[in-house]
C-alpha cells in the first residue's frame, strides 16, 4: 500500500464517521397527488427536539431551513418557526418522480431532502425521506384504440389467441386488474393468464368452429378496469378477422433469455441472436422478427432489431445510470395470427464513466460566490451543506471528500454522502482577510475520478465603539434679523476605534432647516435669517456617526434661543372692519372691538390705539379696542360710517399701522310676499278629468323684495282643499293633482293659498285666491265668473261647497240694481282717493331721491344699487290682509263684473299664526353679520384688560306696526306690516322696528282679534289717470 492510498482510506474512515447528535434521519410515507398545505410531519415533535439549551438552561427560538438549490422547486416546505413539514403547490407526480424504475414494490418511489436546525447552539442536520406511495391517477391503456387479430379458419375450439396487454402507470392494486370482452357473440370468450412477473395477458378464445366463407369479421370491444378507488377502465375495438389456414407457427428455441453488456458499448454492438423455427413451408415458413407492444419507445431507440435475421444491437449509446435494465418482447410470425414471444433482459453494466458531483449549499448565504464571515464568529461556525454523489455503482461509486489544503476550516460527516462545512479554530482579520480553498471529491474507481469545488471565505473587521460628544447638551444664543451663514459654534466627537470605524461624521437631526452643519469638521452655521416672532427657540439633535459596519452613532441636543428685536409693526386681524348695528341704538353704546395684535416681545408689543377722522361720532378706547357710539344711528339719514384706527407699539423708535372701520346701520324685515300669479283673485285655470296625477295645473309665484332668509318663501294651502285633490310644492308654488278628479269633483274649487317668509323676528304673510274648474271644458266664461263672485260671499275658512245661501233667480234684478248703486259710490271714492294719494305720491318720489342720494354716498354702494333696483321692481302698491276682509267689486258696463258684496273670515288656524298681525319684539341693541370680526370671543388685546361681553346700555322701546296694505291690480290679500319708506333690507339679520302707516290707507286701531271686523277692499279701475293710484 503506497502513502496515496493509505491518505484516501484514512479520509474516508473520516468522512463516515458520523456525528448522531446534529445528524439524524426521519422516513415519512406520503400519497402522491396531494394539494396545497397538506401537513406531513412536525420535525420537533418526531425527534423529541427540546428548544431548552443544555448549557445555559435558557429557552431559544429554532429556525427550520430547507436546504435546496438556487432554481429549484421544492415539492415540500418546512416551517421556519415550528418545523412542520407541508406539501408545496408543485405536484407530487409519483410516475413522473421514478420515471423509469421498477415497480416490483410499492413503496421504493421516494426522494429526499435536508433540514438544518439553526442557531448554531442548537444546530442539526436532518436528513428526510419521504416515501412516496402511488394513488389511482392512470387508467389502464391498450396500445392502440382498435386491436386487429386474424385467426385461421381451421382453428380448433378453446384455441387461445393472445390480446396485446395494456399498461398502467400506476403500480400494484392500482395496475391492471381486469380483463372484460363485450359482445363476444358466443364465438369467442377471454382468459386472463398471469406471468410470474405479475403481469396479466389476455387471451381470446376461440368458442365456436369458423367458417371464414360465412363470416370473415368479428367485431368485438375489450375492456380493461384497474382495482384502485375509484376505479378507472378503459376499451378498444377488437377486430377479428378468420383467414386461411397456416397451422405451424413459430418457435423459440429459448423463450426468457438474459443478456449484460457494458454501457460503453459502441454503436452497432451485437446484443443477442434470436432464432425461431417454422415446420410450415414455403410463405407460411417465413418468418419475421418484430418488438412486442410492450416495449416502451425508449427501448426502441436504443436497440434495432433486424426483422430478418432476429439480431438485436446498440444503435444508440446506452447509460446504466439512465436505464440499468431493459426488458424486451420480441414476436416472431409467419404471417398467421399466432407469433411466437420471446422476452430478453438486457442489463446495462457499469464503468467508470462519471466523475463525483459535489452539491454545495450554503447556509450562510454568500455575496457574489464569496462567503462574508466576521472576526467574532465562534469555532464551529456552519458555512455549508455539501453532499458528494457518483452515479456509478459499486467501487465506481463509492466517494470520499476533503479539503485541498491547511486553513482553518473542515469537513464534519453528517451522512455517508454529506458533510458541514465549519470554522476549525477562531478567526483572526488581522492575520488573513480572505480564505480561497478547494473542496475535493474522489471515486475509487479505476483510473479514480474527482471533482472540486471552490469556496471563497472574507473575513470583516468589528466596529465596537460608538462617537462620544464632548458636551451632551449645547445651548447657544443668536439675536434674530442675522446674516445668513452667521458661525455659531464647533461641535466635536470622539471614537476609541480605529481606521474607518473611527472616521466620524456629524449630521443634524430633525428641526434644523435653518441651519448647517459640515459633516466633517462639526461647523455650525446659521443658513436662515432667524425671526424671533416666528420661532423663539430651536431644539434639535446633531448625530455623530462612523464608518463602521454597521456604523455606531450618538446623539447631542442643540439648544438655540433667537433674542428679541422691534422689527414688527402693529398688526390688525382685519385690514377692514365692519360692523353691523340696527338703527335707534343710543349712545354711548359698544358697537364693536377693535383687535390688533404685535409679535414682538416685551415693550415691542404693548400697543396703543387712536381714531384719526371720525368727527367725534365714535369714542375708541385706547387699551382694550372697544368701540362706542357717540351719536344715535338713523338708517334713513345714514347708512354707515367709516373712519381710519392708527396702533403704535412701545419699540424704539416705535412702529405704527393703520385699519379702515366702517359702522353699518341695519334695517329690520318689513317687505311681505307680493304675488305674480296668478295675475288676479278671480282668474282661473280649468282642470279636465282627463288630467293625471302630478300633472302641474296652476301655479303660484311670488316675490320678496328682501334679501336672505326674509326673502325665502314658503306655499302652502290653508282652506279648500279638504277632500286632498290638490297638493302644492312649499317650495316652487306649483299646484298639482294629488288623484284623478272624480264626476263628484266636476265644479268650481277655491283654493286659499298662504305665502310666508322666513324673516325674523316674525315672518310676513300674503293669502292669494286660485279657483280651479274641474270639468271637460271651459264653454261658458261668464258663468264661471259669476260662480267665482258669489264665492266672495263665503268666509275663506269655509269651503264654497258649504254654503247654504240659495241664489235666487227672482232677487237677481234687486241685487244688481244694488250693485250697480254701489258701484256709483265706489267711483265717486276711488276719484277723490286717487286725487289725495298723487299729492302724497309725488312727497314720496321726492323723498326717494333724497334718500338714494344719501345711499349714494355711503361705502357699501353695491348693497345699495341692489336695494335700488329692488325698489324700481316694485311697483305694486303694499295691502294688508286683516283678520277679516270684506270685498266690494264696482266695474261699470259690464254684466259679468257685477258689484259683489260679502265677507272673507279666516279660519282659526291662520289666526294663530299671526295672519294679518305682526308682533314687533324689541330689537337687540347691537347686531353684527357672520362675517363681520368677533367682538369679544376671539379678542386678543395687547394691554393688561380682560376680554370683555357686550352688553346694551340702554333698551330700544318696542314700536309695533299696524297697517293695511293696499291690494296690487286685483291679486293678492296681504298680511302683515309694511311701510312705505322702507324698502328692503340688505341682509337677514335682527333690525329695530319702526313706526309704519300709510297715507290714504287704513291704520287700525290696537290689536285686532275680533272675527266680524269689516273692512274694505277695491279691485283697481285706475287706469284713466295720469298719475300712480295706490289701490285699496
Amino acid at each position: 500500500m503506497d502513502l496515496r492510498d493509505f491518505y484516501l482510506l484514512a479520509a474516508l474512515i473520516t468522512c463516515l464517521r458520523l456525528d448522531s447528535a446534529i445528524a439524524q434521519e426521519l422516513i415519512y410515507t406520503i400519497r402522491e397527488e396531494l394539494p396545497e398545505n397538506v401537513p406531513i410531519g412536525n420535525i420537533p415533535k418526531d425527534l423529541n427536539i427540546s428548544h431548552i439549551n443544555a448549557a445555559t438552561g435558557t429557552s431559544a427560538s429554532l429556525v427550520y431551513r430547507l436546504v435546496s438549490k438556487p432554481g429549484d422547486a421544492p415539492l415540500v416546505k418546512v416551517s421556519s418557526n415550528t418545523g412542520e413539514i407541508f406539501t408545496t403547490s408543485n405536484r407530487i407526480d409519483r410516475e413522473k418522480l421514478c420515471a423509469g424504475a421498477s415497480y416490483a414494490e410499492e413503496n421504493e418511489c421516494f426522494f429526499e431532502l435536508e433540514v438544518v436546525i439553526l442557531p448554531n447552539d442548537f444546530f442539526r442536520l436532518i436528513k428526510i425521506k419521504i416515501i412516496v406511495k402511488d394513488t389511482n391517477d392512470n387508467a389502464p391503456m391498450f396500445p392502440s384504440p382498435v386491436i386487429n387479430i386474424s385467426i385461421p379458419e381451421n382453428t380448433l375450439i378453446n384455441s387461445r389467441f393472445p390480446i396485446p396487454s395494456a399498461t398502467d402507470p400506476d403500480t400494484g392494486f392500482n395496475g391492471v386488474q381486469h380483463y372484460e370482452l363485450l359482445n363476444g357473440q358466443s364465438v369467442f370468450g377471454l382468459d386472463i393468464v398471469e406471468t410470474p412477473e405479475g403481469e396479466k395477458w389476455p387471451q381470446l378464445i376461440v368458442q365456436q368452429n369458423l367458417d371464414r366463407e360465412q363470416k370473415d369479421t368479428y367485431v368485438m370491444k375489450i375492456k380493461v378496469e384497474d382495482g384502485g378507488t375509484p376505479q378507472k377502465s378503459s376499451t378498444a375495438i377488437l377486430q377479428v378477422t378468420v383467414s386461411d389456414v397456416n397451422d405451424n407457427r413459430p418457435v423459440f428455441k429459448e423463450g426468457q433469455v438474459e443478456v449484460h453488456i457494458p454501457e460503453n458499448a459502441p454503436v452497432g454492438t451485437s446484443v443477442i441472436q434470436l432464432h425461431a423455427t417454422d415446420a410450415d413451408i414455403g410463405s407460411n415458413a417465413e418468418i419475421r422478427y418484430i418488438f412486442g407492444a410492450q416495449v416502451t419507445p425508449a427501448t426502441k431507440r436504443l436497440f434495432a432489431l433486424n426483422n430478418t435475421t432476429g439480431l438485436i444491437t446498440v444503435q444508440r449509446s446506452l447509460d446504466r445510470e439512465e436505464t440499468a435494465v431493459h426488458k424486451v418482447t420480441v414476436l416472431a410470425s409467419d404471417g398467421s395470427s399466432t407469433p411466437a414471444r420471446a422476452t430478453v433482459t438486457i442489463n446495462v453494466t457499469d464503468v467508470n464513466d462519471n466523475p463525483p458531483n459535489i452539491d454545495l449549499r450554503y447556509i450562510i448565504s454568500p455575496i457574489n460566490g464569496t462567503v462574508y464571515l466576521s472576526e467574532k464568529d465562534p469555532v464551529n461556525t456552519k458555512i455549508a451543506l455539501i453532499t458528494v454523489s457518483d452515479k456509478d455503482t459499486d467501487v465506481n461509486g463509492k466517494v470520499i471528500c476533503f479539503i485541498e489544503r491547511e486553513v482553518p476550516f473542515h469537513l464534519k460527516a453528517v451522512y455517508d454522502n454529506q458533510y458541514l462545512l465549519e470554522t476549525s479554530s477562531l478567526l483572526d482579520y488581522e492575520g488573513t482577510k480572505e480564505f480561497s480553498f478547494k473542496i475535493v471529491a474522489s471515486d475509487s474507481g479505476k483510473p479514480s475520478l474527482n471533482q472540486t469545488a471552490l469556496v471563497r471565505v472574507k473575513l470583516e473587521d468589528e466596529n465596537d465603539n460608538p462617537p462620544i460628544f464632548n458636551q451632551p447638551v449645547i445651548e447657544l444664543s443668536v439675536s434674530e434679523n442675522n446674516r445668513r451663514g452667521l458661525y455659531l459654534t464647533t461641535i466635536s466627537a470622539t471614537d476609541e476605534d480605529s481606521g474607518k470605524n473611527a472616521d466620524i461624521v456629524y449630521q443634524l437631526g430633525p428641526n434644523a432647516s435653518f441651519f448647517d452643519l459640515d459633516r466633517k469638521t462639526g461647523v455650525l452655521t446659521a443658513s436662515r435669517v432667524f425671526d424671533r416672532e416666528e420661532q423663539e427657540r430651536f431644539i434639535f439633535t446633531v448625530t455623530a456617526r462612523d464608518n463602521g459596519t454597521p456604523p455606531l452613532q450618538s446623539q447631542a441636543a442643540v439648544i438655540v434661543t433667537v433674542l428679541d428685536e422691534n422689527d414688527n409693526s402693529p398688526k390688525f386681524t382685519h385690514n377692514h372692519f365692519q360692523f353691523f348695528v340696527s338703527e335707534n341704538l343710543p349712545k354711548y353704546s359698544t358697537v364693536g372691538v377693535i383687535t390688533v395684535t404685535d409679535a414682538d416681545a416685551g415693550e415691542n408689543k404693548a400697543v396703543t390705539l387712536s381714531i384719526l377722522n371720525d368727527n367725534d361720532n365714535f369714542v375708541l378706547d385706547p387699551y382694550s379696542g372697544v368701540i362706542k357710539s357717540n351719536v344715535s344711528f338713523d338708517r334713513e339719514q345714514q347708512s354707515s360710517y367709516t373712519f381710519d384706527v392708527k396702533a403704535t407699539d412701545g419699540g424704539k423708535p416705535p412702529r405704527s399701522s393703520t385699519a379702515k372701520v366702517t359702522i353699518n346701520i341695519m334695517d329690520v324685515n318689513d317687505n311681505s310676499p307680493v304675488v305674480i300669479s296668478p295675475p288676479s283673485n278671480t282668474s282661473f285655470k280649468l282642470v279636465p278629468l282627463s288630467a293625471i296625477p302630478g300633472s302641474v295645473v296652476a301655479e303660484v309665484f311670488a316675490v320678496d323684495i328682501d334679501s336672505g332668509m326674509n326673502a325665502e318663501l314658503k306655499y302652502m294651502i290653508v282652506s279648500g282643499n279638504n277632500k286632498g285633490l290638490f297638493r302644492i310644492d312649499p317650495v316652487t308654488g306649483n299646484i298639482t293633482l294629488e288623484e284623478k278628479p272624480a264626476p263628484t269633483d266636476v265644479g268650481l274649487h277655491r283654493l286659499v293659498v298662504n305665502i310666508s317668509d322666513l324673516g325674523f323676528p316674525k315672518s310676513l304673510h300674503t293669502l292669494v285666491l286660485v279657483f280651479l274648474y274641474v270639468n271637460d271644458t271651459a264653454g261658458n266664461a261668464s258663468y264661471i265668473y259669476d260662480l267665482i263672485r258669489r264665492t266672495m260671499e263665503t268666509p275663506l275658512d269655509r269651503n264654497i261647497g258649504d254654503s247654504n245661501q240659495p241664489y235666487q233667480n227672482e232677487d237677481y234684478l234687486t241685487i244688481m240694481i244694488a250693485i250697480v248703486a254701489g258701484a256709483m259710490v265706489v267711483i265717486v271714492v276711488i276719484f277723490v282717493t286717487v286725487l289725495v294719494r298723487c299729492r302724497h305720491a309725488s312727497r314720496f318720489k321726492a323723498a326717494q331721491r333724497s334718500k338714494q342720494g344719501a345711499e349714494w354716498m355711503s361705502p357699501n354702494q353695491e348693497n345699495k344699487q341692489n336695494k335700488k333696483k329692488k325698489r324700481k321692481k316694485r311697483k305694486s302698491p303694499k295691502s294688508s290682509l286683516l283678520n277679516f276682509v270684506t270685498i266690494e267689486e264696482s266695474k261699470p258696463d259690464d254684466a259679468v263684473h257685477e258689484p259683489i258684496n260679502g265677507t272673507i273670515s279666516l279660519p282659526a288656524e291662520l289666526e294663530e299664526q299671526g295672519i294679518g298681525r305682526f308682533d314687533w319684539g324689541p330689537a337687540p341693541p347691537t347686531t353684527f353679520k357672520p362675517n363681520s370680526p368677533d367682538l369679544a370671543k376671539h379678542y386678543k388685546s395687547a394691554s393688561p384688560q380682560p376680554a370683555f361681553h357686550l352688553k346694551p346700555d340702554t333698551p330700544v322701546s318696542v314700536k309695533k306696526h299696524h297697517v293695511i296694505q293696499e291690494l296690487p291690480l286685483d291679486n293678492t290679500f296681504v298680511g302683515g306690516c309694511d311701510t312705505l319708506s322702507k324698502r328692503s333690507s340688505t341682509s337677514s339679520d335682527h333690525f329695530s322696528a319702526s313706526e309704519c302707516s300709510s297715507q290714504g290707507g287704513f291704520k287700525t286701531k290696537g290689536p285686532l282679534h275680533a272675527r266680524q271686523v269689516n273692512e274694505h277692499f277695491y279691485w283697481s279701475i285706475s287706469t284713466a289717470y295720469k298719475c300712480p293710484v295706490n289701490q285699496y
